[in-house]
């Protein structure tokens, strides 16, 4: 069985709300300079969609396992 601490838990937790909270300013700036940097005829609306999913993947697990360690390294 895998050994989880519940200070870990604890601290994914907190990372993850953490990563809810930092994802609408990242995100916007992220859109904001893709689409200074396309024409106006481009759309992308495919690809601003799939950006937006991995941006929150991406946040949510570094954001979750930092708060992971960072809470289970405290804790002993």
């Amino acid at each position: 069985m895998i050994d989880l601490s519940l200070a870990g838990i604890a601290g994914a937790f907190i990372g993850i709300v953490a990563a809810a909270f930092a994802y609408g300013p990242l995100v916007r700036t992220i859109e904001r300079s893709l689409r200074a940097s396309r024409g106006p005829n481009e759309n992308g609306v495919l690809e601003l969609a799939l950006l937006r999913r991995a941006v929150l993947a991406l946040d949510i697990l570094l954001l979750a396992g930092a708060g992971y360690w960072l809470a289970a390294a405290l804790a002993g």
